[in-house]
């Protein structure tokens, strides 16, 4: 039996510039006016009758069982009507299949400093607040392991009971040709080892979470969420409750960045207070618990061997991570493999091996944060390519143009590359600054670094294996000429809902602002799988051009019957639609089309869906990496630094970024340059950190910075002078052309700051935060004669696995790994001789035809103070 077609997407990318009246036209964003008059409510905005509070009661130790609780005295304190602990919820939950570890309430141990224990649910938020220290806990303290060396030489006791063994949640190991031959025929060989400190989000609203049962007894759960679809199946999960009896409201988010995207301990907790009390309950975390709830970056240490030839260009490349996961799983898994997946989609890479371990600690549990998995190993690869720059003698940029991966072709890991405008991102930052002319030829103390990146638009794949759409958009048409947009896609800040009424509004010829949004309810909009790994602008994208062209389709019908003209004559601009050949004369406005379709076809409404590409990839472990298309950045940072005291100060940044098509570039260059005073944050100051209390006072690994006050995170006095360049080369999987621009362009600062940092004195910073202390420090090796270096040494032993054997495209391969007898496909080398040869052949035939191909794209360019 044949497989059905691939359902073809139309997508709009061919579209002329000055044929479109919405996309690409500066615009206010549809949400901007309800937030610049506070009418925009967010979740702790919201109030019910009858509403109660709810507190968590939290652990004072990293790592401890719990004996007993006796909630006795709680529930006698004043305005307190109930106290729950981990016994009335003692199903678990998680957002990935492979880690469903987490309980709404810890029912046996504590795993870190702020893991929930109980809850006190009161009249009032002061009541419960008061009533927290009278729940009684007795607790067995248990070995704290801290660190992810700790986890790694520490097995027992176990943190969880599941993982690969020991305290390791995860290990992979990867190869795709044969690297140890590569490196060893290769003319350089560079090791380095580099260390990204965790960091967290630091979103400006809290979370916060509102439930209560509706008129008919169904559960509403009102949340500052990213993920209204996995909330839902996670708490009809946990609280052992119908599924289509839960309904979800993704409220406006004050932020997210990644930290909104788990389902949340207290989002349980209120569902299952409300369902007790039949009351509305109400949680609002404070800043500390925020904190410790974390799902942030994940600390990762990393060690890179890359070979060249003798001008610089890759060999192969051998990378070795380790993460520190926190006590619980998360994103963990995705996040382990993301740290090594998309290394080979900015350079050709020909040989290449990935090896990642992910361990549990004592601490929060890390998750994704913006970028998720991919920042930390973009910052070692693009500062041991600055390395490579200075001992062949190449200037940095040039390096990095000689070796681009090229359009339409496959990575060595099996990633489909579409379109790539890095060569004109680079081309631009390049020219912008000078660089060339500028580099390694500044005073003392001020310098230039240059780095680049590369992004998903769109995982290929859901969280939960199923077949079904990622995005679906309904729309409905009625005969006052109104427009309405439903979607589950979640506004975190990032201009979704904007993005969807142009897409509509565009292909109906109306404006944006005619379209009303309903977005973020699990009952009554089709499913979205939510705002992470910058795939809401392509999926629901393309979803909504889908809905909208049938919606045209019905009213183009009905308006050429009316008229009396072929359909193909009709054209909709402009609130009309209109005969292409008269449109002064013949036309009707949208309105009267709406009702011609109406009164031809009954009610008017349509559905459009996406699900992307099948990936080539068929290992185990393939499924973490593909993207219908990949966006790209380049920036080039420039520093001044005190050459005694190490005080650093960046005074301006260029950063171009390939966005495909650009919707709005009012909200283009915003994220953009969020992304950049994000990527500044962590590049200079911001660290989440843990230190160890002494023995005699629980020895505990609590917090260093737990407030905004002492979390240092950059203000408007830090932003330097930022130039903006926006790329336009329109990509056939996207909307109208469309890529992501919310997290790429955040991965080239960091390592573009270190790289400028050691241009200006010479000293290399191997490690984030790069701060004034550790560049006075190398500053002191140098002067001492030394290594001018700070950073980590070396990189700690791992049991590794076995590795799966993929032979790259060009070696035959099929995205399929040879040696592992579990999968259905494995035949043995001897039974694919032949075959590969074959194979061999057409990769290396298709692969000339795609070198041959070349793109190129238009540059826009702001420059803001």
């Amino acid at each position: 039996m044949s497989k059905p077609e691939p359902k073809k997407v139309i997508t709009h990318h061919d579209k002329d510039p000055d044929e479109l009246r919405v996309i690409g036209r500066p615009r206010r964003r549809v949400d901007g006016r309800a937030k610049v008059t506070g009418q925009t409510v967010f979740a702790d905005d919201m109030k019910l009758p009858r509403m109660v509070h709810a507190k968590i009661v939290r652990s004072p130790h990293p790592h401890a069982a719990i004996r007993s609780i006796d909630v006795t005295a709680a529930l006698q304190a004043p305005g307190v009507l109930l106290v729950l602990t981990g016994a009335d919820m003692p199903i678990p939950y998680g957002i990935l299949p492979v880690s469903q570890d987490e309980h709404p309430l810890c029912p046996d141990v504590a795993r870190f400093v702020g893991d929930p224990v109980a809850a006190v649910i009161a009249e009032t938020e002061e009541a419960a607040d008061a009533a927290m220290p009278l729940v009684a806990i007795e607790w067995e303290p248990l070995t704290t392991v801290a660190s992810a060396e700790e986890a790694l030489s520490t097995p027992e006791p176990r943190i969880h009971e599941y993982g690969d063994d020991g305290n390791v949640h995860k290990r992979i190991a990867l190869q795709f040709g044969d690297v140890e031959e590569s490196l060893g025929k290769s003319v350089h060989v560079f090791e380095d080892v580099f260390f990204y400190e965790g960091n967290t989000h630091l979103p400006i609203e809290q979370h916060a979470t509102l439930a209560a049962r509706d008129g008919d007894g169904k559960l509403v759960v009102w949340s500052s969420t990213q993920t209204p679809h996995y909330l839902h199946r996670a708490l009809a999960k946990a609280l052992d409750f119908p599924a289509h009896q839960v309904r979800v409201i993704a409220t406006p988010n004050g932020g997210g960045f990644g930290g909104k995207s788990d389902p949340f301990n207290h989002e349980v907790v209120a569902a299952k207070a409300a369902l007790v009390l039949d009351r509305p309950v109400k949680i609002c975390l404070t800043r500390e618990e925020v904190f410790y709830c974390h799902r942030g970056r994940h600390p990762v240490k990393m060690r890179f061997r890359t070979g060249t030839d003798a001008d610089g260009n890759i060999t192969a490349m051998d990378l070795e991570t380790l993460l520190d996961g926190g006590a619980y799983g998360s994103y963990g898994v995705a996040s382990t493999f993301y740290t090594g997946a998309l290394q080979t989609v900015t350079y050709e890479i020909p040989r290449y091996r990935f090896r990642a371990c992910r361990t549990f600690t004592n601490k929060p549990p890390c998750g994704p944060k913006r970028g998720h998995g991919t920042v930390q190993p973009r910052f070692g690869q693009e500062v041991q390519l600055d390395k490579i720059a200075v001992a062949v003698g190449k200037n940095p940029a040039d390096l990095r143009l000689q070796q681009l991966c090229k359009p339409d072709t496959l990575t060595a890991n099996y990633l489909t590359v579409g379109t790539i405008g890095l060569r004109q991102c680079i081309d631009a930052v390049v020219d912008g600054s000078s660089f060339r002319d500028r580099w390694q030829k500044l005073p003392e103390g001020r310098g230039l670094g240059i780095a680049c990146s590369s992004y998903l638009c769109g995982a290929g794949l859901p969280i939960y294996w199923n077949a079904m759409p990622h995005s679906g958009v309904q729309l409905r048409l009625d005969r006052m000429g109104a427009v309405t947009a439903f979607c589950g896609a979640t506004e975190i800040g990032q201009g979704s809902d904007d993005v969807l009424a142009a897409c509509v509004a565009e292909v109906l010829g109306i404006a944006a602002d005619d379209i009303h949004i309903r977005t973020g309810a699990t009952d009554t909009t089709p499913i979205d799988l939510g705002s992470y790994s910058s795939r809401v602008t392509l999926m629901m994208g393309n979803a909504a051009i889908e809905a909208a062209e049938r919606a045209k389709t019905l009213l183009v019908g009905a308006a050429a019957r009316k008229l009396g003209i072929p359909p193909s004559r009709i054209a909709l601009a402009d609130r009309r639609v209109f005969d292409v050949e008269d449109p002064e004369k013949v036309g009707m406005s949208f309105r009267d089309a709406c009702c011609a379709a109406e009164a031809e076809h009954g009610t008017l409404g349509t559905v459009g869906s996406y699900a992307p590409p099948r990936s080539p990839a068929r290992f185990k472990g393939g499924g973490v990496g593909p993207s219908p298309t990949y966006s790209y950045s380049a920036a080039v940072v420039e520093v001044e630094v005190d050459p005694v005291t190490g005080w650093l100060h960046v005074p301006k940044i260029w950063i171009a970024h390939d966005v495909g098509r650009s919707l709005n570039p009012v909200l283009v260059r915003g994220q953009v340059e969020g992304s950049v005073y994000m990527g500044l944050g962590e590049a200079i100051m911001e660290e989440q950190v843990f230190r160890r209390l002494p023995a005699k006072m629980s020895n505990a690994a609590v917090h260093k910075f737990p407030s905004m006050l002492e979390y240092k995170s950059p203000t408007s006095l830090d932003m330097p002078e930022i130039v903006t360049y926006v790329i336009e080369d329109p990509d056939p999987k996207g909307p109208f052309g469309a890529k992501e621009v919310g997290q790429g362009p955040l991965l080239p600062i960091m390592p573009a700051v270190a790289n400028a940092v050691f241009d200006a004195v010479g000293v290399r910073i191997d490690e984030t935060p790069i701060t004034a202390e550790k560049i006075a420090r190398a500053l002191d090796l140098r002067d001492k004669g030394k290594d001018a270096r700070v950073g980590p040494k070396a990189f700690p032993s791992i049991d590794w696995p076995e590795g799966l054997e993929v032979p790259p495209p060009w070696e035959g391969g099929d995205g399929r790994a040879t040696n592992d007898p579990k999968a259905k496909h494995y035949r043995a080398p001897e039974e694919r001789g032949q075959e590969m040869m074959s194979d061999a052949a057409r990769q290396k035939a298709t692969a000339a035809q795609r070198a041959s191909q070349s793109k190129s794209g238009r540059v826009s360019k702001e420059v803001r103070s």
